[in-house]
């Protein structure tokens, strides 16, 4: 496949190996185990020596060309496909890190990925420093002998601060540790962090590689030697955080729209974003589309677009946060995202709510705010459905 095709075209294309009966459609390969010519077929391809299949835990069509695919967008020399985004991210860490060794992270992130931090994570000696997305001075303050990576969301979730990954790509380099970035919300569409220096890039391909909520996946991706040889396919070799083909297949299908999906998810967010702001019951909107937003130029340079997620914050705390989301009848109430259909949530109650106060405090997560990820309903239907709450 031609490196000077556009995105667009190479996710309807690239990943494409037909089968004898010469389909249309990518095959879905629904099979535990592949069987070999001969014993010294099996005893090759077990050594590694071969590259053919040999079980699904670690090794199925379907599931490589969905690797193929993701690996071309991403720009990334290889890609290994996981069973959820927080195996991704767990695959990344177990297969490169070891007891002893120190992460710096931004405080800025998904809830359930700072308790794998800091409640998994370090029962295994494996000690991880908070910082802010967005403060360059705390990542080098929080440099250690046995820093060996630095892990982030751009956008974060959910107040989508924008941390600046060549900034982060040099630090990384300068201590001879890994620079980890969580690609989800902004999709290779969006946002290259591989360009941009990252060393690694992780995806929740549950949520806008999928497009339409319908299974789980996830993704590391970056040089062939850090994944194949480093330690993250060992991993999930032997651990088995597998992606199903049948998982593997409709992401497959999900990434032929990735393109036309963004831009839609992106136009409707920045409209929702502006309409927002006007609105008296709501003290803030966060959206990196915005001028108002505080890293609205840098958000400019690493990304095409804002994304899909508008978060806001409301007047009156918990309280009235719940009537605006109870008050909706066409936005789904999920903490779900990067679905066709537009959702909100509660943070500090749900996607945060097993934090601590103290670390939701740190992060910005207050009671009065909401986050939408805004979904391909005419914009005019997702504000009626909003005011609703806003009014009341």
């Amino acid at each position: 496949m031609s490196d000077d095709l556009e995105p667009e075209t190479l996710a309807l294309h690239t990943g494409i190996h037909r089968s004898q009966f010469n389909e249309h459609s990518e095959a879905m390969y629904l099979t535990s185990s592949f069987v070999f010519e001969s014993a010294a077929q099996a005893a090759v391809r077990f050594s590694g020596k071969d590259p053919g299949n040999i079980y699904s835990r670690f090794t199925n069509p379907t599931v490589t060309a969905m690797q193929e695919r993701l690996a071309v967008l991403e720009g990334a020399e290889a890609c290994v496909a996981t069973s959820s985004g927080m195996s991704a991210i767990l695959a990344c860490v177990l297969g490169l890190l070891s007891a002893g060794d120190h992460i710096i992270a931004s405080r800025s992130l998904f809830g359930t990925t700072v308790s794998l931090f800091t409640n998994i994570l370090n029962r295994f000696n494996i000690e991880t420093t908070f910082v802010s997305a967005t403060d360059i001075n705390e990542w080098h303050s929080a440099v250690r002998t046995n820093t060996k990576l630095l892990f982030l969301e751009t956008p974060s979730n959910p107040l989508t601060e924008i941390s600046d990954i060549p900034a982060l790509a040099a630090i990384a380099k300068g201590v001879n540790a890994w620079l980890v970035v969580d690609n989800c919300f902004c999709t290779p569409i969006l946002q290259k962090p591989l360009e941009l220096g990252a060393d690694l890039v992780i995806h929740s391909a549950t949520k806008y590689l999928d497009g339409q909520g319908r299974v789980l996946g996830g993704a590391v991706l970056g040089k062939r030697d850090l994944l194949m040889d480093g330690g993250i396919f060992g991993f999930l070799r032997t651990a088995g955080p597998t992606l199903s083909a049948f998982n593997a297949w409709v992401i497959l299908k999900g990434l032929e729209t990735l393109k036309i999906r963004m831009d839609a998810h992106s136009a409707h967010a920045m409209e929702i974003a502006r309409w927002l702001e006007v609105q008296p019951g709501v003290s803030r909107v966060f959206y990196p589309g915005l001028t108002s937003h505080p890293q609205y130029e840098l958000a400019k340079r690493q990304q095409r677009t804002g994304g899909g997620i508008v978060t806001f914050e409301v007047k009156g705390g918990k309280e009235v946060a719940w009537r605006v989301i109870d008050g909706t009848r066409l936005i789904s109430i999920t903490a779900n995202l990067g679905d066709a259909k537009s959702t909100i949530t509660h943070p500090a109650t749900t996607t945060h709510g097993r934090i601590s106060q103290e670390a939701r405090d740190a992060a910005g997560i207050s009671d009065g705010l909401l986050r939408i990820a805004v979904g391909l309903e005419s914009p005019q239907d997702i504000k009626a459905d909003l005011a609703r709450g806003l009014s009341s």
